[in-house]
């Protein structure tokens, strides 16, 4: 008669899911955090269920232990059934995490932060210098395309006392100033770059956005050119000068909108000018942004038709 074998979860070295992510209480907390972490880092996630921004969190932190293959681990304690421990440890608020290392707590954060945050904070416990500098890039892009400009200026910032050549992170730091216009310390800081590392598409991206900033319209100027081109649409620098004045308010579908007609229409207007201009607005959106993507097609087949 054969007994069957409980099958368990298993992270990503074989070990199950259960050792893993657990929850604890006041009681086992010593067990499952104070000496556990003797072994490896262990991360405590302070929650209570009426917490919204723990529900986003807690899945969050899961994937990312799952991820780290038992480099790591990760306990949940719920304060209102457990409020012993979060009381000692001071904490006010939720989600709260604590990251533990030779019996005693090394690190932690408040709040629900952003997948490649966490990512960021976990390779840092366990020393993975390689994925810690990938996931602030990625925090810190993340941060400058949602216009959060503190926050990617100084996670750029900390990847370049690290890393002070970092191509990416200086060309993210130059598109920093270039959107706060500060456009001396832009070109200051792409300065910095190593002659090796200047023709990086990042960096490429970041000299195409600084030589646009420069001849760019104020955003004032948006409701004037718009009325200047509904009297004569024919207005063909009027046309232009709107493009790149709604690139710089952040409208790309408009600015492309705006010099794709002007392509069509007047081709062979100061030198191509138009074409040029959208090549350069590609450079400095990046390759993968979807305006770069969509333009790309809408340019071929206006040009190829």
């Amino acid at each position: 008669m054969s007994v069957d074998t409980p099958i368990l979860k298993q992270g990503g070295t074989g070990t199950p899911d259960a050792e893993l992510i657990k929850n604890t209480t006041t009681k086992d907390f010593m067990h499952d955090v104070i000496e556990a972490s003797r072994e490896v880092p262990v991360l405590v996630d302070f929650w209570a269920p009426w917490c919204g921004p723990c529900r986003q969190l807690t899945p969050i932190l899961e994937k990312a232990v799952r991820a780290a293959k038992g480099a790591i681990r990760l306990v949940k304690l719920n304060i209102d059934e457990h409020p012993q421990i979060p009381g000692q440890m001071a904490v006010q608020s939720i989600p709260a995490v604590f990251a533990f290392q030779d019996g005693r707590p090394v690190d932690g954060f408040m709040g629900a932060l952003p997948e490649s945050r966490v990512n960021a904070f976990i390779a840092r416990l366990i020393g993975d210098t390689t994925a810690d500098a990938a996931a602030n890039l990625e925090a810190a892009e993340a941060a400058l395309a949602a216009g959060d400009l503190n926050t990617a200026a100084q996670t750029f910032g900390e990847i370049l006392q690290g890393e002070p050549e970092n191509a990416q992170a200086l060309a993210g730091l130059a598109k920093c100033y270039i959107k706060t216009g500060d456009l001396a310390r832009a070109e200051q800081t792409l300065a910095l770059v190593p002659p090796a590392k200047a023709e990086s598409a990042p960096v490429a991206s970041a000299r195409a956005a600084l030589e646009l900033q420069r001849k760019t319209p104020s955003t004032d100027d948006i409701g004037t050119l718009r009325a200047k081109l509904a009297a004569d649409p024919k207005d063909v620098q009027a046309r232009f000068d709107l493009a790149l004045a709604l690139n710089a308010k952040g409208d790309r579908d408009a600015a492309l909108e705006e010099l794709l007609t002007l392509i069509a229409k007047n081709r062979a207007w100061n030198d191509d000018a138009a074409r040029k201009q959208l090549l350069q607005l590609f450079d400095a959106w990046g390759a993968n942004d979807p305006a770069t993507v969509a333009g790309r097609q809408r340019l071929s087949s206006l040009l190829f038709a």
